[in-house]
């Protein structure tokens, strides 16, 4: 499935054993190291003339070695006429051979290019199916990614880690991030002392002497970085997953030595899909399994329906799984609206903290957020175009993934959870980014069709715009039964000239009433009457930290009390003056 915009889903995350700030820090620093070498990258403009259609992989890899042998059979669509088709593929690989139906086809390999040749043009929208036969040493990264081979506890290890362009390390094949294959078979032999772990669900294992034939199939497209491969002598236990009558399995491969820990930690993940499911609708790959795989790694990799970890902390489970569909199922369609993918999932780590933990520490995890993003002034969700050759702002924490997630809980208050949940479901679920890409347009228009609310303004002014809101409130009781709040703005950043929200607060009585209320405040200086049945001794500005602002001041409005004094005894002048004439 092919998508002509170019689609960055690089999801890389370093996430330690509690969602704190500095464990989103650590994510977004995993992100720029990973995005930092993308900026050399050039998409193959040669490998634009096809849209993937399956790929078979058969691999040949021992975890003791650094080597690899493969078969790659691919099928493709072409999309205009041509006489050749270009893969790319590091020239540490050497290919034996190129062949279609029992022919042979004429290849060059250098410059990390695969160019195959026809003798005849192949017209528009015609099928073509062919097989490569390679064999070499993937190239060594010290990066950590591509082809690896490790130990661990003196054990060979192998995966692979192919965000964002090493997939051609150890396979041809078209890396340019705006194709999605739609299906693949991964068949892995390996010695029969290790297990071998891929995408999708297992077909077979066969056994031949020392060697283990193991075949793997992920029948829903995918793009090529999320295609991936371990090895080692991984233990495997499985917890099942049952949601509307319709169950699938949570698979755990895990070293020995961890084994232990990792059913401990592991357990919650059933609980995590649940939540997920309940949220966002069903697994996008129920009908296969989802997964972990333990590596030697210091995070964690979204791969379709298995997860590399680094470790199994609840908070990296969460992200992992909430990139399952946002990220893997629905693809942000370029670097300005990243966000889709690390808003969201930063957000639900956030609910899965509320879930687990209650509402105090979703108060402190919002409070810490709103915390980092007020530290600068500036700075928009929205990456534009003179910024995306910025690493730095495209993983910006504070922006992409905070003040991201903030925006969608100001969404949710703003919408309700019934809609906001339903307007996400209906954008996960649309035919036409279901499996594909999307951008943040595509999201308005689900949550304003759902809503019926115009929310241009509020898109302009926290999706494009810049900066937060500070608040000064002024507030009196005119009478025991009304409270008067009078709002004036200002905002951090020219880049808006207000903010329309709704803007919370907990009134306290004096005998420890308690009432929460939310004002819809349009414009500056506006004043807002609140019927109460109580003696107020105090008003709390955003008790919840549901919305972004900072320097916010609230005081008694002794004016207006000096001025309800005033009328007060001007009144009960004017009552004792009546009076006295009345004696006379």
């Amino acid at each position: 499935m092919r998508k002509t915009i170019l689609a960055i889903g690089f999801l890389w995350t370093f996430v330690a054993f509690s969602q704190t700030d500095q464990e989103l820090i650590d994510v977004a620093r995993g992100e720029y190291t990973k995005a930092a070498k993308l900026q050399d990258f050039q998409a193959n403009e040669k490998t634009a003339s096809y849209d993937l259609l399956s790929h078979k992989l058969e691999l040949e890899v021992d975890p003791a070695i650094h080597y690899i042998k493969g078969k790659v059979t691919t099928e493709l669509r072409v999309t205009e006429n041509t006489d050749f088709i270009v893969f790319d593929l590091s020239d540490n690989l050497q290919v034996a051979s190129v062949t279609s139906e029992d022919a042979t086809l004429p290849f060059t390999h250098e410059n990390n290019e695969l160019t195959i040749s026809f003798e005849n043009d192949f017209c528009e929208a015609s099928t073509y199916t062919f097989t490569i036969a390679y064999e070499g040493v993937p190239n060594k990264n010290p990066d950590g990614d591509g082809f690896v081979t490790t130990t661990h506890n003196n054990t060979p290890s192998l995966y692979t880690l192919s965000e964002p362009y090493g997939s051609s390390e150890w396979w041809p094949c078209k890396q340019d991030l705006n194709d999605k294959i739609d299906q693949i078979d991964v068949i892995i032999t390996a010695p029969a002392a290790y297990k071998a772990v891929s995408n999708g669900m297992v077909i077979s294992e066969t056994q031949q002497g020392a060697m283990m034939t193991t075949h793997w199939q992920h029948n829903y497209p995918i793009s090529t970085y999320l295609i991936g491969i371990a090895v080692t002598d991984y233990e495997v236990f499985s917890q099942t997953v049952d949601a509307n009558g319709h169950s699938f399995d949570i698979v755990n491969y895990v070293y020995p030595e961890s084994r232990d820990k990792a059913e401990e930690y592991t357990q919650v993940t059933v609980e995590i899909m649940n939540l997920f499911q309940d949220l966002l609708g069903e697994y996008p790959y129920k009908d296969e399994k989802y997964g972990h795989a333990e590596f030697e790694y210091g995070g964690g990799m979204e791969h379709s329906t298995i997860s590399f970890m680094g470790n199994f902390s609840r908070s990296l489970i969460a992200h992992e799984l909430a990139h399952q569909w946002f990220g893997n199922k629905v693809t942000c369609d370029s670097w300005n609206h990243i966000w889709l993918n690390e808003g969201f999932a930063t957000y639900l780590s956030g609910l899965v903290e509320h879930h687990f933990d209650g509402e105090a520490d979703f108060t402190n995890w919002k409070r810490g957020k709103i915390a980092d993003i007020t530290t600068s002034r500036a700075g928009s969700v929205y990456i534009k175009d003179e910024k995306l050759d910025n690493i730095g702002r495209i993983f910006s924490s504070r922006l992409t993934y905070n003040k991201g997630a903030m925006v969608l809980h100001m969404l949710r208050q703003k919408l309700g959870d019934d809609i906001f949940f339903k307007s996400i479901r209906n954008y996960l679920n649309d035919e036409e980014l279901a499996y594909g890409f999307a951008n943040t347009n595509h999201l308005q228009a689900h949550l304003e069709k759902e809503s019926g609310q115009d929310l241009q303004e509020f898109f302009n002014d926290w999706i494009y715009g810049e900066g937060y809101p500070m608040y000064d409130v002024a507030w009196h009781q005119a009478n025991r039964n009304e409270l008067i709040i009078r709002l004036n703005q200002s905002q951090s950043s020219k880049k808006v000239a207000f903010f329309e929200m709704n803007v919370p607060f907990l009134v306290m009585g004096t005998n420890g009433e308690e009432k929460y209320i939310a004002l819809e405040n349009v414009m500056n200086g506006e004043e807002f009457s609140v019927a109460v049945d109580f003696e107020i001794s105090d008003i709390i500005f955003d008790p919840k930290f549901d919305i972004i602002s900072k320097n916010n001041t609230i005081s008694v409005d002794i004016e207006a009390i000096a001025e309800l004094e005033e009328q007060s005894s001007l009144k009960n002048t004017a009552n004792k003056t009546t009076l006295l004439t009345l004696e006379k």
